[in-house]
């Protein structure tokens, strides 16, 4: 049994599939099937079974997973000490960011870190909130729609962030244009709305829930873009960042939702937080700092 091998379970357990796992440690899917059959050759009995495309721990597997984890955790922190130690000069950061804050606000931070540190590469994962917290142990820094929703790895530091409003979206002309509606006069009219996961969704489900009016779903498509084209095709309103709006050319109008505006709050959430690494630690005062929007 080698550390390697107990990091490997640990990452295999997580994505409960041995593909993904491969894909997020950067081997091929024969190097982790055979580290695993070693692993479970050195205990003598099954850690883990087949189920369907992934698999799924044993009684023995779980309690393994315990002590696979915090030792993958502290690998995690070591390095993370690591690249803190090797400065800025080099290095890599990697992003990810759901579809409101990576369409309108990322590009904007990025080009201010990069013009203080050129040398660093940056790289960008793109999804819906869900998809970003899915990810996040392959990230260094991601910011995210709302409350992250679901469990987070160890050892992550979630900081509030930006505010940002929900507002309905008509093609121009539409009777409630350039108004501010109640959620009941919006519930009159088909809607649009984005994929299972989405921020903008969860909180648009729980507004129309908690004031006890129905939806009328006349379509479901993936990304702001998507809502915006079903919109200007007279699919029904949308719903989307006030932010994504703001440089219209005119064919869709925003509908503010009344009385009481859908306000959300970004967050930003940093693993490793107690040992980030200098690159993240940057970008991350870079975040909460002041900067030009554009």
């Amino acid at each position: 049994m080698t550390p390697e091998q107990l990091i490997t379970f640990a990452t295999v357990a997580e994505h409960g599939n041995i593909s993904h796992a491969a894909l997020a440690l950067h081997l091929s899917q024969p190097a982790v099937s055979g580290q695993l059959k070693l692993l479970q050759e050195a205990f003598g009995e099954p850690l883990y079974q087949r189920a369907g495309r992934g698999v799924r721990l044993t009684a023995a597997g779980e309690q393994l997973l315990a002590h696979a984890e915090r030792l993958r955790e502290t690998f995690r922190q070591a390095q993370a000490l690591r690249e803190a130690m090797r400065g800025l000069e080099r290095g890599t950061l990697r992003i990810g960011a759901s579809t409101t804050p990576a369409s309108y606000l990322l590009p904007y931070l990025i080009a201010d870190f990069h013009a203080r540190y050129p040398e660093v590469l940056v790289t960008t994962s793109h999804g819906n909130t869900a998809e970003i917290v899915e990810a996040l142990g392959s990230l260094d820094i991601a910011l995210i729609e709302g409350p992250p929703g679901q469990e987070l790895p160890l050892g992550t530091q979630i900081t509030p962030w930006r505010e940002d409003e929900i507002v309905a979206i008509v093609p121009a002309g539409h009777p409630l244009a350039d108004d501010q509606q109640p959620l009941e006069a919006l519930g009159r009219y088909p809607l649009v709305l984005r994929e299972g996961g989405s921020g903008v969704r969860q909180i648009v489900e729980r507004a129309f829930a908690r004031n006890g009016v129905a939806m009328r779903v006349a379509l479901e498509i993936a990304g702001v873009e998507g809502v915006k084209e079903a919109v200007r095709a007279g699919m029904g309103i949308g719903f989307v960042s006030a932010m994504s709006i703001r440089h219209e050319d005119g064919a869709l109008r925003r509908v503010r939702i009344g009385p009481q505006p859908l306000i959300r709050r970004f967050s930003i959430l940093l693993p490793h937080a107690a040992t980030p690494s200098r690159a993240a630690a940057r970008f991350m005062e870079l975040c909460v700092g002041p900067f030009a929007e554009g």
